[in-house]
């Protein structure tokens, strides 16, 4: 068995992946049994490409249906926690750019009665 390709996985429907996922599971199990029988040492490594495949085939799953779920909250207003981007906790805690410059209400007085003053200088 060799490396499958993730690009062919993301071209497959759900119905597909789930088939090839099983095939491979099967395969995996197989192998497992050979190997308790004596098989030679060689199957190891097929067992490492196996169970690498199973992963490349759940992640393309997995990232198909956040797709779903994704398209299905596009134009809303929140997303749930799970789906939003992780960034890091300081980033996340951070002002956003509009209460960043949101100013108080003293502030605006000041900036509005005492502004800044502009001089020509003669040259």
């Amino acid at each position: 068995m060799t490396k499958v390709k993730v690009a062919e996985l993301r071209e497959k429907s759900q119905a597909e992946l789930a088939q090839t996922l099983d095939q491979y599971k099967r395969e995996l199990l197989d192998l497992k049994v050979q190997q308790v029988a004596g098989a030679a040492a060689a199957k190891s490594g097929k067992i490492r490409d196996v169970r690498k495949n199973i992963s490349r085939v759940l992640t393309v799953i997995t990232r198909q249906n956040r797709d779903a779920v994704l398209a299905q909250y596009a134009g809303k207003k929140h997303l749930p926690k799970d789906l939003r981007a992780k960034k890091t906790r300081a980033i996340r805690r951070a002002l956003t750019k509009h209460e960043a410059t949101r100013k108080t209400l003293r502030q605006q007085k000041k900036d509005t009665h005492f502004a800044v003053r502009q001089f020509a200088v003669k040259a």
